[in-house]
């Protein structure tokens, strides 16, 4: 495993449900990425098109694919080519009426080396992901579940989205020996929201993350999509994508600091070392009372 390498995550705007499109600027990102000398690079949540939760419509469950759909196939050749590490998110469509947001990880010419559905489902206005998306396996297939991905560059432990805002998907990532977080993400502003609500969201948004990192001792990567995106139907008002990609390392320290509006490959220098050393001084898996957290397998304490 390399413990010292450049990260990329690709803060993305995207115009329409072109795949083709959208994936040829994807692509021209990540090769900026190697050129700056990334090894692992992060994609957006369903980067390949427009956030499309927006509303609920059955056409839309048109844009799913296979596992080794078109948009999969398309970046496991760029990492094949490119001799690279690619975490990419799409929107799975697993058997007539099953579908699932899911990521996967390419490396290099290896090819697809795992993948992790989405366990936590929203369903907000805006974001009615409870419609198309199916949780995540819990148990099972060794690929499903909270369970890390190897890779030449660690252990990934990557989650989606939703999943960021939930201490104990982290956690179980982390002690079954994840080496970083990544969360693929779509999340933006309602346009209604005044300028305070806004700047609360997004700040309760980095903190949580950040606290991840912290509370395991392990860097996070984060990949936003970035811009406004009007909704399918003309009746709503769109959402605003807050951007805001950043990485930071075992004390939640910004190695990547937020960006609204950046565009591109947005690269930083990940240190897998410190994890060590941090975990040393700040014990949190030592100090563990495993002993005493039954109760959180449970919906609520009445």
């Amino acid at each position: 495993m390399k413990q010292k390498f450049i990260a990329a995550v690709i803060q993305q705007s995207i115009p329409g449900n072109d795949k083709e499109e959208n994936l040829c600027v994807t692509e021209q990102y990540i090769r900026e990425a190697v050129d700056q000398g990334a090894e692992l690079v992060v994609l957006q949540e369903l980067h390949a098109t427009k956030y499309f939760c927006q509303v609920e419509d059955t056409e839309l469950f048109d844009l799913a694919e296979p596992l080794d759909g078109f948009t999969s196939t398309s970046i496991a050749e760029i990492a094949a080519e490119l001799d690279v590490v690619i975490v990419m998110s799409g929107f799975e469509k697993r058997a007539p009426g099953l579908y699932h947001n899911t990521a996967q990880v390419f490396d290099g010419d290896k090819g697809r080396v795992g993948f992790f559905r989405k366990m936590h489902i929203p369903d907000d206005p805006g974001f009615y992901e409870k419609f198309y998306f199916t949780p995540g396996d819990a148990e099972g297939a060794v690929h499903n579940g909270f369970a890390p991905i190897e890779t030449r560059l660690g252990k990934l432990g990557v989650l989606v989205c939703w999943d960021q805002w939930y201490p104990e998907a982290a956690r179980l990532m982390a002690l079954a020996g994840a080496d970083c977080l990544i969360y693929p993400t779509a999340i933006g502003w309602d346009p209604n929201d005044d300028t305070d609500e806004q700047q609360r969201q997004r700040d309760a948004w980095i903190t949580i993350q950040r606290g991840h990192g912290i509370a395991n001792g392990i860097p996070v990567l984060v990949a936003n999509r970035t811009g406004f995106e009007s909704s399918p139907v003309g009746d709503q008002d769109g959402i605003e994508f807050w951007g805001s990609s950043f990485i930071v390392g075992p004390q939640g320290e910004y190695l990547l600091a937020p960006q609204i509006e950046a565009e591109g490959a947005l690269c930083a220098e990940v240190d897998l070392k410190r994890s060590e050393s941090v975990r040393r001084i700040w014990p949190y898996l030592r100090d563990r009372r495993v002993d005493a957290y039954l109760n959180l397998t449970r919906r609520w304490i009445d």
